[in-house]
């Protein structure tokens, strides 16, 4: 059959197809994330590469959707053609259903690029390896006629990115270290060694001769003064004393504030069941982080981090999809059965009447940035400027001691309320009692209809 990516159905069909003994026909759209294991049954997969397959297969349809943004459409390709740079599949050399969806949606588009798109400087040369590797390589075994293959000709390459040499990338950083050494020897008024070569080389045969010249003088010394009975040696010299050394002062102690806490506008591109939870949410977070920030990927050209969130019941899925929400991004990442969550999305909920008990049903509603903020965006308290920590010491319980104090107005503002913090108590120091939560701009950050709620 010839692909032609329109719908999910459509894929489920080719997936039929190919696999007629895995995808059985009562197998339906919201199937299609967990076929890997069906289709490959002599891999496993962990929770982590399911949630990866899962947000793969959303690219892939997105990326046959015929009405796509060109600009945001070619940036998901070079995104993609990165990610291909370093692996065979797009779990890495292991297989799953999201290569496969891949193929179907990007073989017609492949199959009308021009050699220049293809092979170019500037072409997509991993995604065309790709195509050519699904669907000819018997790991795969896609049911396509010769026919309807994409025509790759291995041969014509219009353009080669030259590949690093380990031999000449390690002479590049011996001769830089080496002018580095110079520069620095030349700074401190020293004359330069020859490369592998150091003093005691240099200068081995005049130290001989000054050590040979030295052990003569005491020689001659004893023996002046064993006939005139007189000391001709030099008195020696009195050790100075050593000075005790100064000891380090302690770390500067940061006093406490809710500044200390990182929180930042976040965008959710995606949100799903936990797989093993069934009270946990997995979304898909940008939160302005730069590339290659730890305990980040990339998702459709963003980075992005995973978050696990104890909403599902109280929030419902839908509102979660495509919304800005408000993270905290210092919290130390923790592990939620098996999915390890780099951040914490904030809500609030009803305060508890003295002697309730917290039955977790909610309601529960999710603070709400200005419209206009942007996903990285810094938010802060009025009256509580400052930079946060790189990440919170989990021993100093920093966020447990400032939570308390996050709270909604009757205005339904999000605030902070520092005399619900005993350790805050007497450090006002002009300070509003309780301040804004905010944008740059000015934006206040809200909720829905909850006042005076616990934020959490």
């Amino acid at each position: 059959m010839t692909p032609s990516p329109t719908s999910p159905s459509a894929l489920l069909e080719f997936l039929r197809t190919s696999y007629p003994s895995a995808v059985s026909s009562s197998a339906c759209e919201t199937d299609i994330s967990a076929l890997s294991h069906q289709i490959f049954p002599s891999n496993s997969y962990t929770d982590n590469e399911k949630i990866e397959t899962s947000q793969w297969l959303t690219t892939s349809s997105r990326l046959a959707t015929p009405d796509e943004d060109e600009a945001k459409h070619a940036e998901r390709l070079g995104s993609l053609n990165i990610h291909l740079s370093t692996r065979t599949t797009l779990l890495g050399s292991k297989p799953s259903v999201a290569d496969v969806a891949l193929y179907y949606s990007l073989a017609p588009a492949v199959k009308s690029w021009s050699a220049e798109e293809r092979t170019g400087e500037h072409g997509y040369h991993n995604i065309v390896r790709f195509i050519d590797f699904v669907q000819n390589a018997p790991l795969f075994g896609l049911s396509i006629k010769d026919e309807d293959k994409v025509d790759i000709d291995l041969n014509d390459v219009k353009f080669v990115h030259k590949p690093l040499d380990a031999k000449e990338e390690k002479e590049r950083k011996k001769k830089e270290k080496a002018a580095a050494a110079a520069v620095a020897a030349a700074a401190g008024g020293q004359s330069v060694l020859p490369i592998g070569k150091g003093k005691g080389e240099d200068n081995s045969k005049s130290s001989k001769k000054e050590q040979a010249r030295d052990a003569a003088a005491k020689a001659e010394d004893k023996v002046k003064s064993a006939l005139t009975g007189e000391n001709t040696q030099q008195p020696k010299k009195e050790k100075k004393e050593k000075q005790p050394k100064a000891q380090k002062q302690p770390p500067k102690e940061i006093p406490l504030s809710p500044c200390l806490i990182d929180l930042r506008v976040g965008h959710i591109l995606k949100a799903e069941n936990h797989p093993n939870a069934d009270s946990l949410y997995v979304s898909t977070i940008a939160c302005g982080d730069a590339s290659g920030t730890e305990n980040t990927s990339e998702y459709e050209g963003q980075v992005v981090r995973t978050v696990c969130s104890g909403l599902n019941g109280l929030v419902p899925l839908e509102e979660m999809q495509g919304r800005k929400i408000i993270a905290v991004c210092n919290l130390k990442p923790v592990t939620m059965r098996g999915i390890k969550s780099a951040a914490m999305v904030l809500a609030a909920s009803p305060r508890l009447k003295e002697g309730e008990e917290d039955s977790h049903k909610g309601p529960v509603e999710l603070v709400t940035p200005p419209a206009d903020s942007k996903a990285g965006e810094r938010v802060i308290f009025e009256g509580w400027a400052g930079e946060p920590e790189g990440v919170l010491n989990p021993k100093k319980k920093v966020w447990e001691m400032l939570q308390p104090g996050f709270t909604t107005t009757t205005g339904l503002e999000v605030g902070f309320d520092m005399d619900a913090v005993p350790q805050l108590q007497g450090e006002g120091g002009g300070q509003k009692p309780i301040g804004k939560l905010v944008t740059a701009s000015g934006g206040t950050c809200t909720v829905k209809s909850l006042g005076n709620a616990v934020v959490r």
